[in-house]
């Protein structure tokens, strides 16, 4: 332990394929990234701004779009500003700074699923009790645990992670990444802890999706014995099935890559692996809920027509 240096900068190397077609990407990053901002932002405008959408269905959908603007924010300047430097670099708590965001940004993307999914069970299975178990304080608690809870839990994480020993100071990706710098430590370091609150984590958010999936057994069972249901069902309960199926995906193939996967494949192969959950859900999510959603449709079309 005598010969270890205390790593202060970490190199993030995945960017270094990209170093032929530096300008190109560049330029589509920083417009993928304006239209990401474009997209959520209309929607979170749209929803403080009209009366009508003050409703626990839009209030989640607009807490749905800001965590979206969250989790993009602390990727792509970052990942601009190296695409424009030429040596990739991050700081050491700059590093643990974005595995902080990124980390809590996809957890609270499944937690506000989780709290949208309960939402619509309520909606559909107890009509007659929405009202009185919905009401602004329940909606307001629902909002701080699908924030709270998942910024704990990382926090916890990454603290952990910050009294590590390193022995390494290379991350082989776009992004910090949490367990990577973990697999950076020295080997006679002591991760157990690490290991159990990351399997504690993994745990926690199963439990959400079992959740999620039992609300909508519930749903899909009740929708079956009425057309009015199965009509609120399409018109609700779709976008969220699509934001929550896209979300999954991507974020199991990370996860399956991370642990298991082949050191073998394609940089680029790895590098759209990584970032997948950052590029597909901030775009699909305000697109699918503002086409589908009739109030938010209405209210986009009532405005364009105004501006003509």
């Amino acid at each position: 332990m005598d010969n270890v240096s205390v790593v202060r900068v970490f190199i993030l190397s995945g960017i270094n394929e990209t170093n032929n077609y530096r300008t190109t990407l560049l330029t589509f990053t920083l417009l993928y990234y304006c239209v990401i901002l474009f997209f959520n932002i209309s929607i979170i405008m749209i929803i403080i701004l009209d009366q009508h959408l003050h409703e626990p269905m839009y209030i989640l959908l607009c807490s749905f779009c800001i965590n979206g603007l969250y989790g993009t924010t602390g990727f792509y300047p970052k990942f601009l500003l190296d695409l424009l430097s030429s040596s990739q670099q991050i700081s050491y708590e700059g590093c643990l700074l974005q595995a902080l965001v990124l980390y809590s940004f996809a957890c609270c993307e499944l937690s506000i699923l989780a709290v949208m999914a309960y939402d619509r069970y309520l909606a559909i299975c107890r009509p007659l009790h929405y009202h009185f178990v919905m009401t602004k304080r329940r909606l307001s608690q629902l909002i701080c645990f699908s924030w709270l809870t998942p910024f704990s839990i990382i926090s916890i994480n990454i603290l952990l992670t910050s009294r590590l020993k390193l022995c390494g100071a290379n991350i082989d990706r776009l992004f910090c990444v949490n367990w990577v710098i973990v697999k950076l430590t020295c080997y006679d370091t002591d991760t157990l802890s690490n290991n159990i609150t990351a399997y504690f984590t993994i745990f926690i958010y199963l439990a959400h999706g079992l959740f999620i999936t039992w609300t909508y057994m519930h749903m899909i069972r009740t929708c079956v014995k009425s057309k009015d249901d199965r009509l609120k069902f399409m018109q609700t309960c779709v976008p969220h099935l699509v934001s929550l199926v896209t979300f999954i995906v991507a974020m199991l193939f990370d996860l399956m890559y991370m642990r298991f996967g082949s050191r073998d494949l394609p940089q680029s192969l790895k590098n759209f692996i990584a970032i997948e959950f950052l590029l597909i859900s901030p775009v699909l999510n305000p697109l699918i809920y503002g086409f589908k959603l009739t109030k938010i449709r209405n209210r986009i079309v009532g405005l364009i027509y105004f501006k003509r």
